[in-house]
């Protein structure tokens, strides 16, 4: 986002929330380096200065010693990476690929979000859509058999056709972006266990606070929480591009280093593990205009989410955006800090200089912290 980028302080802290949703451990350490940083003298950079001059000297003969193998280690790993680098670099380039491939979005999911946003939707237009996606057919029918849901406990529904009945319209403009966004999930995010939970709950939140703040200003809350939803789109893509990349790649330079009995090659890439810096610049660089483009390639002919997308990734102002997307960059905002200040990796002034980058108020934020942004509450009658 480049209302973000456009301020170092700003892409930092920015930086860091993105970070957390890779893992804690990462987060905290990239919190640590910026703090020792930012808050370090002159005097004691000088004297470190000084201290360096002096162990450069007392290291040299024992780095000419060890520097072949650990150069042999380090030229190693950067190799690898290198070519991980290149081949999601191909995969970013082509965009049917991670559209299809990817992320496998099939052509119904965008069609039913789209006809959900006209005013003359029925249940009815998207009951034959909703019954080819097979695993939509699933959670539709799991979410109206749950205890909370059942009109009758005795009664359970098995037809996908029957349980979007059940949920009704205004239900569905919920229950749409929110199953879809969780069927584009990475499957796993091993090793960061907890980042496929911290994208969905990130998502989620961003959707509901954009909603929330669309009521406020009487805007179309559909579209505001659709918008939240799907503006992470980007970021799905590029977790789930990198890791399997890293994890093919990985098996195949192992696999071949022993199979051309390459003992000392072998040892060093059997050690590799995935790099959270690099799947951070990648998600960094690339999340927000992945989004735009992967939502450009759904064709919304009613749902006017494009614009809004397009101008998170690329408009360098607050008041340069659509309006929809104004609410979306708060959301994004204050959901990021939220998350940072829970661990307690945000500071007052940094939590003054995020919130004041997408301008969001004193009244929003008490709007945002009185909403439940964690939960979808569903109307059945």
């Amino acid at each position: 986002m480049q209302i973000f980028e456009n301020n170092q302080a700003v892409a930092t802290i920015y930086q860091r929330a993105i970070s957390l949703s890779i893992c804690k451990d990462f987060a905290e350490k990239r919190c640590g380096k910026i703090s020792m940083v930012d808050h370090q003298g002159s005097e004691q950079k000088n004297r470190r200065r000084e201290l360096l001059s002096v162990e450069v000297e007392a290291q040299q003969e024992k780095m000419i010693a060890e520097h072949g193998e650990e150069y042999f280690r380090k030229q190693t790993e950067v190799n690898f990476f290198n070519l991980v680098r290149t081949q999601i670099n191909s995969d970013f380039d082509n965009k049917e690929h991670l559209y299809h491939h990817i992320l496998g979005i099939e052509e119904a999911c965008p069609t039913i979000l789209d006809i959900l946003s006209a005013r003359a939707a029925s249940v009815n237009q998207i009951k034959d859509l909703a019954a080819s996606l097979s695993w939509l057919s699933i959670d539709l029918v799991n979410l109206v058999n749950k205890p909370q849901y059942r009109k009758r406990a005795d009664v359970q529904v098995t037809d996908a056709k029957l349980a979007l009945s059940y949920i009704g319209l205004d239900n569905l403009m919920l229950v749409m972006p929110t199953f879809t966004l969780k069927h584009w999930l990475p499957t796993s995010t091993a090793p960061y266990g907890l980042m496929k939970r911290k994208l969905w709950n990130n998502s989620l939140s961003i959707g509901l606070a954009s909603s929330a703040l669309a009521k406020a200003q009487g805007l179309d809350e559909y579209t505001a929480f659709t918008t939240g939803m799907l503006s992470n789109i980007g970021k799905l893509a590029v977790t789930r591009s990198y890791l399997t990349t890293f994890s093919e790649m990985y098996k195949k330079e192992v696999r071949e280093a022993f199979e051309n009995k390459d003992k000392r090659l072998h040892n060093v890439l059997s050690k590799i593990e995935t790099s959270e810096e690099l799947l951070l610049e990648q998600l960094t660089l690339r999340s927000s205009q992945l989004s735009a483009d992967l939502i450009e390639k759904m064709h919304f002919k009613r749902l006017a989410i494009t614009e809004p997308i397009f101008d998170l990734a690329y408009a360098d102002s607050i008041d340069k955006m659509h309006p929809v997307a104004q609410l979306v960059a708060k959301a994004k905002a204050y959901v990021a800090f939220r998350s940072l200040a829970k661990e307690e990796l945000i500071n007052s002034d940094e939590s003054k200089q995020l919130l004041n980058a997408v301008k969001l108020t004193a009244a929003e934020i008490t709007l945002l912290k009185k909403s439940d942004i964690d939960h979808i509450k569903l109307n059945f009658n």
